[in-house]
């Protein structure tokens, strides 16, 4: 590492990282002011070198560093030259023999041509520095001037989905602790949703602008594993390890911020009867395991469920249509747990309570299951099974 201050002479500091180092100063070619490394490989480390590593490299950690980093990078770009200067540079040439095309094949444009010289294309190799980090970080600016453009942009080249998303949530947190976040939520699931032990980076975590990891398990729940974005945080150390993450406390925090957003967001999907629709067929499991996992939003959640209901036709109805449309000494919940909304739909069950005008909801899917467990009453109704044994139904009227 070479180095020079503007009122100090320039000194070198070199080590191979034998846990030993020396400073002593450098009378090589001056630098100016500022810092140059040079790097020394190890004969097995090559693939540190090649261009396709140093920009992968510089893409992951680095891309939303504010300053620029540039590569010097060979290119090749193509000639035209009459065939005498081709001839010159056929003898430059030592190395590798240019590839040469004739431009103007077809016999019109020979025709046309003829009294003028033949031209020829050539291929030529060039050098030039190609900046790696022209994404900036979006999430730094204000969300009032931030189009809504820019935001699809953005959520592709982080997600590199091939659509824009479904909602997004752009926020910052001040006070004890500071972080900046920006959450989408996409407009489809992707197919290994719920398969385990795969790697999920939806979530990836910054510390000043600097990339830390994606996949930390500890920044939001599993059943809000579909949401995707980034999260900036002033306080965290830079170098901070995996180990360290799971007892942190700031991550704590940002966690229980993150979870309260994404919460607002639904909310905000939710308004729109459409949108709605498309995100619950979406992630109506997710919504469901979050039912399981999570008691603290349980609650919220349970407000954003949707079933087919004895009533509800080809419309989903919610919790709440089906409270609003009870019996006045109805006191429970009825729903009926099975495969399908057909097979509930023809069960004996089902037919005895439509005959006393009592709705029921379908509940046609495995994990609806856990739902009822743990989700044992809504809006003070307890939700019960018609299929238990000795279930008491309110007195009908004319009875």
């Amino acid at each position: 590492v070479t180095s020079k201050h503007n009122d100090d002479e320039q000194y070198i500091w070199e080590s191979s990282a034998g846990g030993s180092f020396t400073i002593k100063q450098d009378n090589s070619e001056p630098l100016g002011r500022g810092t140059k490394i040079v790097l020394q490989m190890k004969e097995d480390q090559t693939e540190y070198i090649e261009e396709k590593k140093i920009k992968e490299i510089v893409k992951k950690h680095s891309q939303f560093i504010g300053y620029p980093i540039k590569l010097m990078v060979q290119k090749e770009r193509e000639k035209e030259v009459s065939d005498d200067e081709a001839e010159e540079e056929k003898k430059d040439e030592t190395e590798e023999e240019p590839k040469i095309e004739d431009v103007g094949e077809d016999e019109d444009a020979d025709k046309e041509d003829g009294d003028k010289k033949k031209k020829k294309k050539i291929k030529e190799k060039y050098t030039e520095d190609e900046e790696l980090n022209k994404t900036k970080p979006i999430w730094t600016r204000n969300a009032d001037d931030i189009s809504s453009e820019e935001y699809g942009e953005f959520y592709k080249s982080l997600t590199n989905d091939w659509e824009e998303h479904l909602a997004v949530k752009h926020f910052s947190v001040e006070g004890q602790l500071e972080f900046r976040a920006l959450l989408f939520i996409p407009k489809r699931a992707p197919f290994d949703l719920f398969e385990n032990k795969k790697g999920k980076n939806n979530i990836k975590l910054y510390v000043r602008r600097v990339f830390i990891m994606d996949n930390c398990e500890e920044i939001i729940p599993e059943y809000l594993n579909f949401v995707k974005g980034v999260v900036d945080s002033e306080d965290l150390p830079l170098n901070i390890s995996r180990e360290m993450l799971q007892q942190n406390k700031i991550l704590k925090v940002i966690r229980k911020n993150l979870v309260k957003k994404v919460m607002e967001l639904i909310d905000e999907i939710a308004e729109d009867k459409d949108n709605y629709k498309k995100f619950y067929e979406q992630f109506s499991k997710n919504m469901k395991l979050g039912i399981h996992e999570d008691s603290t939003n349980r609650k919220k959640l349970a407000a954003h469920l949707r079933y087919f209901s004895s009533a509800s036709g080809d419309e989903m109805c919610s919790l709440s249509d089906y409270v609003s449309r009870m019996k006045e000494n109805q006191k429970d919940i009825y729903y009926i747990t099975g495969e399908s909304k057909d097979v509930v739909g023809t069960s004996s069950f089902v037919e005895t309570l439509k005959k006393r005008g009592l709705e029921v909801i379908y509940m046609t899917e495995p994990i609806d299951e856990y739902v009822v467990q743990q989700l044992k009453e809504f809006d003070g109704k307890n939700l019960v099974s018609v299929t238990k044994e000795g279930l008491e139904l309110p007195e009908d009227e004319e009875e």
